[in-house]
């Protein structure tokens, strides 16, 4: 496999963008881990209900672990990225009108996180975070969102292809989870 290209992903860049060019996407590449344990990682239920707003997390078993896909406003998955690569390592996309993050962790420990639209640091990351133009801190690509979920695949060692997105997913609510923690 050869390193992954913001064109990747364009398809689901394109999926959770609406007619009016609003993208509302939150989506973690977690390396080695199965989709009933990643879902547990972050106190979801595998098979419980989407109930009220419809809040909840996909998990897809994907080439080299899981992509997990909210739904939702919450960012759970973005924000527990972090429990989500003990002993591996988590990549993390969260794409709004509020704004564009990217957050990469190792067995626990934050390693770097920064903004799609510039701020912070991509130290460890430099070499393909330039590569695929997210120039961190100046004027990045036209297709960030793309180009952050590549990165996500070069850091993880995860592929998440339209056929795995395809699959059915092990689904769980996200309805009781604070974001934040």
């Amino acid at each position: 496999m050869g390193k992954a290209a913001a064109a990747t992903y364009a398809w689901l860049y394109q999926e959770f963008t609406d007619d009016v060019g609003e993208t509302w996407l939150c989506a973690c590449f977690v390396q080695n881990v199965s989709p009933d344990e990643a879902l547990r990682r972050i106190g979801v239920v595998p098979g419980s209900p989407l109930e009220g707003e419809g809040f909840g997390v996909a998990a897809y078993r994907a080439e080299g672990g899981t992509v997990l896909i909210e739904y939702g406003w919450g960012a759970v998955v973005y924000h527990r990225a972090g429990a989500l690569s003990k002993g591996s390592v988590a990549a993390a996309v969260n794409v709004t009108i509020k704004g564009a993050d990217f957050t990469f962790h190792r067995d626990g420990n934050l390693i770097t996180t920064f903004s799609l639209y510039g701020g912070g640091e991509s130290d460890c990351l430099e070499g393909d975070v330039t590569d695929l133009g997210l120039h961190v801190g100046g004027d990045a690509t036209d297709d960030p969102t793309s180009a952050a979920l590549a990165l996500a695949e070069r850091a993880t060692g995860v592929h998440f292809s339209p056929a795995a997105y395809a699959r059915t997913a092990l689904v769980g609510s996200t309805e009781d989870l604070l974001p934040y923690q």
